[in-house]
């Protein structure tokens, strides 16, 4: 049996781009992960896909599974010869209880290894614009839990101490217990004007900032229902923020948008919206499938050679159509001197990551503009032109060539089903939280949205990303309440940005 090995992750504050570079790593030959309620939910994404992955809980009050009994589990799979990670949300050793894990596992032989994460106790207050140094303010940094060990008699804070340390303290796990200890920190002679911040679910779109002094934080938070998990900032830096403050500035900060392309696209859409502080999340409607008659498009591809033009109407057919070449072709050059047109940027660049030039790409990315770019190019008449299209997918641009006289063949390189498998996350989110917005990139992604019956606020928007996919909208019954000029990612990002920033515009008042 192989010599198993426990790795001690931090998972950072929520933000999942904030996990290190080796806690991915880690997180890749992961057999088994035991995780925090705190660790953002996507980091599993990294682990492979038969890993098991066990919760263990662990917010405040909440406890899925006792300490002692995550220390066993990690021992005893740990010690059955697996790669194990536990997840801990922030850092494993700043009152994470990860010394506690890393001496279980240490007394009992097993192999382990620690991978720091970043504490929310310096990213929850920078994601907020508060530095938790500052030249002109301070020079030191206390950092404190409010949150004890219940088995201790009374507790073992130094109020007295940390009332009269200078500098800036941060306060982790003690929201629910705010009033008491500010009390505690006011008799011990702390300032009662002393400025305080509270970050509730920092680094993500959902982060919330409260502001005060020792004197009234306390009862801001109560009469606000200002919940954990929350970080506490006592000092003058929590003045800064006004300022500073970055994330929960950006345009689309808070914005609650489901991104409903194929899983394995929506990656770019998201991560575009959460670059502008969205709460960007998604719920894949579709999956594309390989070529239902796979023997008919190889065919097809192995003699794409023998055509005048090679026409793209979406990346999906450029990734089957080259997949199946390279597997035919060792050599780019025996596709011959067949010229290659797309039907918008998108298309065009999985073109070019194959090495493959486009000739010819419309400056308005619908099939109907691939035509007319193409009958403008040439003559089409008698020239050989194979499209590469999904199966039952709109055939203007075949029908409109072959009305101009070129000799049309169809390469069906892959058909849209409704997703079955990868959104229950997503659907879970929907039912539980809803979204300011919907976007689709497709007539299939809004049929497949719409057979799955959620129910929809009326103050819900719905984004299209160009008019085909707004006509199928609309057929369906629909809204559509913007449309992207650009008929891509970029132009749909860009949509939805102006749209949140005309509705932040006051209108002016008549009369």
């Amino acid at each position: 049996m192989s010599q198993g090995i426990c790795y001690l992750v931090g998972a950072g504050p929520g933000d999942p781009l904030l996990l290190t570079l080796k806690g991915k790593s880690r997180l890749g030959r992961a057999q088994v992960v035991v995780y925090d309620s705190l660790c953002n939910p996507e980091l599993l994404d990294f682990a492979p896909a038969g890993a098991e992955k066990i919760h263990a809980g662990k917010r405040a009050g909440d406890h899925t599974m006792p300490q002692q009994d995550i220390n066993a589990l990690l021992v005893r799979e740990t010690l059955a010869g697996k790669t194990v990670v536990r997840l801990k949300g922030g850092d494993p050793f700043l009152f994470g209880r990860g010394g506690e894990e890393a001496e279980a596992l240490a007394a009992a032989g097993c192999r382990f290894e620690i991978v720091p994460g970043i504490t929310s106790a310096i990213g929850g207050p920078a994601y907020a614009g508060i530095p938790v140094t500052h030249r002109s303010h301070n020079t030191t940094l206390t950092i404190f839990t409010g949150h004890e060990d219940p088995a201790k008699e009374g507790s073992s804070l130094d109020f007295r101490a940390i009332a009269a340390a200078p500098g800036t303290k941060v306060m982790l796990m003690g929201i629910e217990r705010l009033k008491t200890i500010s009390q505690s920190l006011l008799d011990s002679g702390m300032d009662p004007q002393t400025p305080v911040a509270l970050v509730r679910e920092a680094t993500t779109p959902r982060q919330q900032t409260l502001r005060g002094t020792l004197a009234d934080i306390a009862a801001q938070a109560e009469s606000t229902g200002f919940k954990a998990p929350a970080v506490a900032i006592f000092g003058e830096v929590a003045t800064l923020d006004p300022k500073l403050r970055w994330f929960e500035s950006l345009p689309l900060f808070g914005k609650r948008i489901a991104v409903t392309r194929t899983r394995s696209q929506a990656g770019a859409l998201t991560e575009r919206l959460r670059e502008l502080g969205a709460d960007a999340y998604e719920l894949p409607t579709i999956r594309t499938e390989p070529a239902p008659d796979k023997r008919a498009f190889y065919e097809l591809v192995a003699y794409a050679h023998g055509y005048d033009w090679l026409v793209f109407t979406s990346p999906n057919g450029a990734d089957a159509f080259f997949g199946a070449f390279y597997e035919i072709y060792r050599d780019a050059r025996d596709l011959g001197g067949v010229r290659i047109a797309s039907v918008g940027p998108a298309t065009a660049a999985r073109v070019n990551s194959f090495r493959f030039t486009v000739d010819i790409q419309p400056e308005k990315h619908t099939a109907e503009n691939l035509v007319a770019a193409l009958a403008k190019e040439t003559s089409v008449e008698n020239l050989k032109i194979l499209v590469v299209r999904p199966e039952g997918g709109r055939d203007v641009v075949s029908d409109q060539l072959s009305k101009l006289g070129a000799i049309v063949d169809e390469a069906i390189a892959y058909r849209t089903v409704p997703e079955t498998e990868a959104n229950a996350a997503g659907i879970a989110r929907f039912q539980k939280d809803g979204a300011d917005l919907v976007t689709f990139t497709s007539g299939s992604t809004a049929e497949n949205f719409q057979k799955l019956g959620l129910p929809v606020s009326s103050s819900t928007k719905f984004a299209s990303i160009g008019p085909v996919t707004s006509a199928a909208m609309r057929q369906l019954g629909m809204r559509v309440d913007l449309e992207a000029e650009t008929h891509d990612i970029p132009g749909i990002v860009a949509a939805i940005e102006k749209f949140f920033q005309r509705e932040k515009t006051p209108k002016p008042s008549g009369g």
